[in-house]
């Protein structure tokens, strides 16, 4: 039980504490002595006044008197910083001879209390004087003299005969002395109307003289009201922000008109104790039910009571006058008219508005689901979601997607034009660039075409063809997005001043095997045989690393595998088109073999396909490389920045192969297959060449070793004609 006990007291000063560290006063203090309120920061006892200041200690008499300092009587307290109390008066009386007979003064303690400038010093009497002094933090001092040989003839002003009035400045001193009053000289003529004179502080407009009466016993009054300012502690509200104690809801910090510490104060509207943060804080004014701070509305049943203040509320219909606060009917004049009628009219325009929008989103949609079927998106979703597709990895871009993606197809973003359409740089979300090809079609018959090239595209898996990532239908011309080749062109480096120095052989020739292994796979193993139909230098785009891409598939044609041509409407570029197919209309695998002879004049010479410039007869490149070939004066034709003694031979078979690949007829010219591995000999045989004259004594083993497991021919690579695939044996090559 005793620990019980011990925890319970435990408990309570615990609770006592937290109360007192967080500002506020504990519970059942006592908040009244006599007629006198008691409140926070004031109190009677530990734990009920403010902690911080013992000035705020007030003491309760037995005779329910309420005392500060324990001779300064309280009337009242109020919240914004005064306290009022009883002030004895000091005064000193003299007898028939002149001598003194009785005599009091008051001294004061203020603590952290200051006289307030509401108070007047009073000195009564003839000839006499009085001082007042305050000492603390500022020391100050201030008398008053009044002066008469008998009664003035005028009452309720002290101007100096026979009553003496001054101001109080707002001095801060803790510790009031009040002189003794005395006279001049020894007047025993004034005895019979002044036998004593006063001296005393009393609030402004308390004290009126009265000659007779006063000078004879100052109407048998003993004390005055006299005003004392306080605040809390010695800082600004700016200074102790919202750890004040006045930092509650509802209240308002304000610094304290005495020149240091803060007071607090309710919020306009609210009522109660500012310094307290529970019920008895500052709480709302009801002003619907106040007597005190009544509603100004003329019909009390509209008033309705709200925090901090109050509104009349006028039932429908009716509108409040401000003037007279009063309820009027509606006045539904023109303004009212012109209002109503503009909100309707607004409201109609705001729901066409909507409806516009909303149709032209159903216009919007509808339309790119019309471009979308006529650009083929459901003949492409037909065929690949049909048997014997092998590449479903196809993207379907939207149309917001590619206008963000080209910046609204800005012109600096094209790199290139051509006859299968517009090809731009775009960005996409992720920061991937990409090309952007848009599509020029002239007619509805050119959609399959267009369609042809995604599916073409679809099938190839080839690291020197480009790499479609996807497609758009939703526009009025379809669109399809490419990996991005960053190296321009092949006709950008032959013919173009753009880039560096001009390719070498060994990046020609290399380019060259890349084409026509890839056209070859194109004819002999993709899935179904694919004939480019537009094989140009225009059309094989280049990487940072000279890396030849075969692009724009847009002419492509599918061979079916039990047919070795088809009967097309004639398409290709003027230079590189193969005359029989222009002439008959019959696409086959030549056509290609033919474009690619020319690309390969073109790397030979650096000239373009057709020139203008050059003589009648050698305006084509094909009749001019062919009569120089024949008339044996090659020399002319070839580039002279790849022309030098260690390529002569393998210059004048790839002109050879040149030659052969344009001859007129087709079944003359060879197959891609045979022309890759023509190139790709050559390139070996180069390789090997530059190996063995780098590491002679290696090579003449090598060539015993060739001469043995050839059986007697003298190379382990020949050539017996152009029809002939490169013999290359294993063994050599390692």
């Amino acid at each position: 039980m005793k620990v019980h006990g011990v925890f319970l007291v435990a408990v309570f000063f615990y609770l006592a504490y937290t109360q007192l560290i967080s500002g506020q006063p504990l519970k059942d203090c006592q908040t009244s002595c006599g007629n006198v309120t008691v409140e926070y920061p004031f109190g009677t006892s530990p734990g009920c006044y403010y902690a911080d200041d013992p000035s705020f200690k007030l003491t309760c008499s037995d005779k329910e008197k309420l005392f500060f300092r324990r001779n300064l009587e309280v009337i009242n307290i109020s919240h914004s910083g005064e306290l009022r109390g009883w002030n004895n008066i000091s005064y000193t009386c003299y007898n028939s001879q002149g001598n003194v007979s009785t005599y009091r003064h008051k001294s004061y303690r203020l603590g952290n209390l200051s006289l307030s400038g509401k108070n007047k010093f009073n000195v009564v009497g003839c000839n006499a004087l009085a001082l007042l002094s305050t000492f603390g933090t500022q020391n100050y001092s201030t008398g008053c003299l009044s002066a008469c040989d008998s009664p003035p003839a005028v009452n309720g002003d002290c101007n100096g005969a026979g009553c003496c009035r001054t101001d109080v400045s707002d001095p801060l001193g803790s510790y009031l002395f009040l002189t003794r009053p005395s006279r001049l000289d020894n007047m025993t003529s004034v005895f019979d109307f002044n036998p004593c004179t006063y001296a005393f502080l009393a609030e402004s407009d308390t004290f009126h003289f009265d000659a007779l009466g006063d000078l004879r016993n100052l109407r048998n009054v003993s004390q005055f009201p006299l005003v004392l300012d306080w605040s809390i502690g010695n800082q600004t509200c700016e200074q102790v922000g919202n750890k004040s104690i006045c930092s509650m809801s509802n209240s308002l910090c304000f610094n304290s008109t005495r020149g240091t510490g803060y007071n607090c104060k309710c919020l306009e509207g609210f009522e109660g104790n500012p310094y307290l943060s529970n019920e008895h804080g500052c709480r709302d004014i009801n002003e619907c039910t106040s007597t005190i701070h009544k509603h100004n509305c003329s019909d009390p049943s509209t008033c309705r009571n709200k925090d901090g203040g109050f509104y009349c509320k006028c039932k429908s219909g009716y509108r409040l006058d401000t003037t007279t606060m009063s309820c009027k009917r509606k006045d539904f004049g023109w303004a009212t008219i012109l209002l109503g009628t503009t909100i309707g009219f607004l409201s109609i325009l705001l729901v066409v508005s909507c409806v516009q929008q909303r149709m032209k989103h159903r216009k919007t949609a509808e339309l790119r689901q019309k471009f979308f079927q006529q650009n083929g998106g459901g003949m492409l979703m037909q065929r690949l979601s049909g048997g014997g597709t092998s590449n479903y990895n196809i993207r379907i871009f939207t149309e917001e997607g590619m206008k963000e993606a080209t910046n609204g197809y800005e012109e600096s973003r094209i790199l290139g034009q051509g006859g299968q359409g517009t090809v731009y740089k775009g960005i996409l979300p992720d920061n991937s660039i990409v090309a952007i090809k848009k599509a020029r079609l002239g007619d509805n018959s050119q959609v399959e075409q267009f369609i042809n090239e995604v599916l073409v595209l679809s099938q190839i898996n080839h690291r020197n063809v480009v790499k479609l990532l996807g497609c758009c239908l939703e526009t009025e011309v379809p669109l399809l997005v490419y990996e991005f080749i960053n190296s321009g062109t092949l006709s950008d480096h032959l013919h173009g001043s753009l880039f560096g120095p001009s390719l070498t052989w060994e990046h020609r020739l290399r380019i060259a095997v890349e084409i026509a292994g890839t056209l070859a796979y194109l004819h002999s193993s993709a899935s179904i045989p694919i004939v480019h139909r537009d094989v140009k230098t225009a059309n094989i785009l280049l990487d940072k690393n000279l890396t030849a891409k075969v692009a724009d598939f847009g002419a492509s044609r599918l061979i079916p595998m039990d047919k070795e041509q088809l009967t097309t409407m004639v398409q290709g570029t003027l230079g590189y088109l193969d005359p029989e197919y222009y002439n008959t209309g019959l696409l086959n695998e030549k056509s290609d073999v033919y474009s690619f002879g020319v690309v390969l004049m073109e790397l030979l010479s650096g000239q373009k396909a057709l020139c203008f410039e050059r003589p009648q007869q050698s305006k084509h490149l094909v009749n001019y490389v062919a009569s120089a070939m024949k008339e044996n004066r090659l020399h002319e034709v070839i580039d002279v920045k790849v022309m030098t003694e260690d390529n002569n031979r393998e210059i004048k078979e790839v002109a050879r192969i040149a030659v052969e690949c344009t001859r007129l007829m087709g079944e003359e010219r060879p197959k891609m297959k045979e022309v890759a591995a023509e190139l790709e000999g050559l390139r070996v045989a180069k390789a090997k060449h530059q190996w063995s004259d780098q590491y002679p004594e290696e090579t003449e083993h090598l060539v015993g070793v060739q001469i043995i497991s050839a059986q007697g021919d003298s190379s382990s690579i020949g050539y017996d004609s152009i029809k002939n695939v490169a013999r290359l044996h294993i063994e050599a090559g390692r």
